[in-house]
């Protein structure tokens, strides 16, 4: 039989991040302890607050009945002379029967001792307290606390739980609260626990009193408000993907206001007003005309027609907020950017401090720049990095740790040095991640790259190599960066060679295997094709980043070309042929040694191909790979291990000359498709 069943947890106002985070394993952890108990079946998970809530349409009011095999030791084993052993005896005992009740079964050609007993299906009212408790107690929230007497700890303290099954009341405690057929609705409202008749009634009463249980009806409540505010005011509202996650989950019953701030605060950069009204007070920026205005959107979670005090009270909030970073402003313009004290601020044990941190970027972007021959000024490379790390020591980055690089290209600008030099600082740290922006010059570039090659190496030269998910300093995200810059800008970056040059820097060893496996591993990652493509090319020996993406490109756009497979048998047939040869040396091929037609076409074709400039890899690979006719033609004409050992041997540096150009790009047979 199939019932409704409605499970609420009613918790003190869960924090809007963990919940968040852990989001994505609520229902799948549920469905397993469903599924475990044979109970599985369609649900749908709310959240809001104060609540956890678990919806069944369809619920199966007892497990299905079932059947329980057991198989035993074969007889022979089980009786001697007639008299059960041991194993028969520990076999019926297992079972719960007499020796009589056991039978006999074919198992693996053999007769062994069998026992059939029907399981019947036990009620889900039985069940379903240990399947709550189980499911409340498998999320993981990060942090947990106590409350009165109890040992157990949850994310916040429980204060009602409300479990019916088609109306009726499940009985069951959890954390020492029992079930009871109450909720509690938003406390504008009513503030007193109020009694439901059953899951219709649940639904209506939270709907009646200012809860918006469904998410997804928040969410479109929230959006729907702000476009009303856009339309009526003629504004834009930047909507933080994460910050409105947020705000969806800390209201329950959420409408969109629109607040204003003094306008002597637009003095501020807006990055500070931006991260002032978000990170403290969960604010929306508002833009006019493509600019920062003095207003702001606030969800509030009031239950009311009337929200001018809510306004004013945001308003009165955020001014003293607002007051904070003008001062830090003011302050940090009057020192001006300065270095003095990052000598004091470790960056890591054994590393030294910022400051030693900063002389070892320098040298790397001093290497970077004669090697990139970038057109610009050394002088802005050697200020900008310099300075780069100047702001860590401003009020401003001390209470907003975040706005760190951003305020140095301010304070930058205002204390009259280059745009080059500002913008350098402020994109020190570019790309964040993996969709994040790149450098917008050259210049930037160079300094980006010095700071994670350096965080790179440094930390590498002492030993501190991520291992397993662990990865403090972000390092595989600083691999990621470096190939983003490298084959954005066009840099000529080697892995080996450019690596070993800089780390003459550092004082300590540095194991350059385990770094340029750790680098590989992550190039491996970063591009999204068939990873044999990149064993390929890497197999060739390439280790020049700008070249390496290149050719990976070329060879993915080839692979997955029509009829790539049949080229791709022709020349594993040649890899094979030439896979004890030294692809390092030089093949001299006599033609006074050809004795068919199809050796020379096929000589004469690769002369053809192989003195020709290629505008990208791609080009030279498709046009080495359009011998295939010729090598067809080469194969069935002609046997290469020949009798004579001077015709073998012309004939293999023939094919050996062929795939040797391939080679340089990528090593063929090492893809799988």
């Amino acid at each position: 039989m199939l019932k409704t069943l409605l499970i609420e947890i009613g918790v003190e106002e869960l924090p809007a991040v963990p919940l968040l985070k852990e989001l994505k394993n609520i229902e799948k952890k549920y469905a397993d302890i469903l599924e475990k108990n044979n109970l599985l079946c369609e649900f749908e998970f709310y959240y809001t607050p104060r609540r956890l809530v678990l919806w069944h349409r369809e619920f199966k009011t007892s497990q299905d009945d079932s059947v329980e095999e057991f198989f035993g030791a074969p007889l022979a084993v089980a009786y001697k002379d007639g008299e059960p052993t041991p194993a028969a005896n520990g076999f019926a005992k297992k079972c719960g029967v007499s020796l009589e009740e056991l039978s006999t079964a074919d198992k693996g050609g053999k007769e062994v001792l069998y026992y059939k007993k029907d399981v019947k299906g036990k009620a889900s009212t039985e069940l379903l307290p240990e399947i709550i408790d189980t499911w409340i107690k498998s999320l993981d929230f990060g942090k947990s606390m106590r409350w009165g007497s109890l040992d157990e700890s949850f994310i916040r303290p429980i204060r009602w739980v409300n479990v019916l099954l088609d109306d009726e009341l499940v009985d069951l405690e959890l954390y020492g609260v029992k079930s009871s057929k109450t909720t509690f609705v938003h406390r504008i409202a009513n503030f007193d626990a109020m009694a439901i008749d059953g899951a219709k009634d649940y639904f209506n009463k939270l709907e009646t009193n200012g809860v918006l249980l469904f998410q997804e009806e928040r969410a479109k409540k929230i959006l729907n408000d702000i476009k009303t505010l856009e339309s009526d005011n003629g504004i834009t509202v930047e909507i933080d993907e994460e910050l409105f996650d947020e705000v969806v989950a800390i209201n329950e019953h959420p409408t969109a206001l629109l607040g204003s701030f003094d306008e002597e605060f637009l003095a501020l950069p807006p990055e500070v007003i931006i991260t002032s009204m978000k990170e403290h007070q969960r604010y929306f920026p508002v833009f006019k005309d493509g600019k920062l205005t003095n207003k702001f959107v606030v969800v509030a979670n009031a239950y009311t027609n009337d929200f001018s005090e809510v306004i004013a009270g945001n308003e009165r909030v955020l001014r003293p907020r607002l007051a904070d970073g003008m001062f830090f402003w003011e302050n940090d313009l009057k020192n001006g950017l300065s270095t003095a004290g990052l000598e004091k601020i470790t960056f890591f044990k054994g590393l030294g401090s910022v400051a030693d941190k900063i002389q070892r970027e320098a040298k790397i972007a001093s290497v970077l720049f004669d090697k990139f021959a970038l057109d610009a000024s050394k002088e802005d490379l050697t200020t900008a990095v310099e300075l780069a790390k100047a702001d860590l020591m401003s009020e401003m980055v001390y209470e907003f740790t975040e706005l760190q690089g951003i305020m140095g290209y301010y304070y930058a600008q205002k204390g009259g040095y280059s745009d080059a030099v500002a913008v350098a600082i402020k994109e020190q740290y570019l790309p964040a991640g993996e969709e994040s922006e790149l450098p917008s010059t050259p210049l930037s570039a160079v300094v980006a790259l010095s700071l994670k090659l350096d965080t790179l190496l440094a930390l590498f030269s002492i030993g501190q190599i991520p291992t397993g998910t662990r990865d403090p300093f972000a390092l595989r995200r600083a691999v990621n960066g470096i190939a983003r810059i490298v084959n954005e800008f066009g840099f000529n970056f080697n892995i080996d060679t450019d690596i070993k040059e800089l780390a003459a820097i550092y004082e300590n060893k540095i194991d350059f295997e385990k770094l340029e496996g750790f680098i590989l591993e992550r190039i491996k990652r970063y591009y999204k094709v068939n990873p044999s493509i990149i064993e390929a090319v890497l197999a060739s020996g390439e280790r020049e980043l700008l070249a390496l993406g290149q050719k990976i490109d070329a060879l993915n756009n080839l692979v997955n070309s029509d009829g790539f497979s049949e080229v791709s048998s022709t020349f594993k047939r040649v890899a094979n042929i030439t896979k004890d040869v030294d692809m390092s040396g030089e093949f001299a091929i006599n033609e006074a040694l050809f004795e068919d037609d199809s050796e020379r076409k096929l000589l004469s074709r690769f002369n053809e191909v192989s003195v020709k400039t290629y505008e990208n890899y791609e080009y030279e690979l498709d046009a080495l790979l359009g011998l295939k006719p010729e090598l067809d033609n080469f194969f069935d004409s002609v046997m290469v291990n020949a009798e004579d050992e001077a015709v073998k041997n012309n004939r293999k540096a023939l094919v050996s000359a062929i795939y040797k150009a391939i080679f340089k790009i990528a090593d063929i047979k090492e893809v799988s498709i």
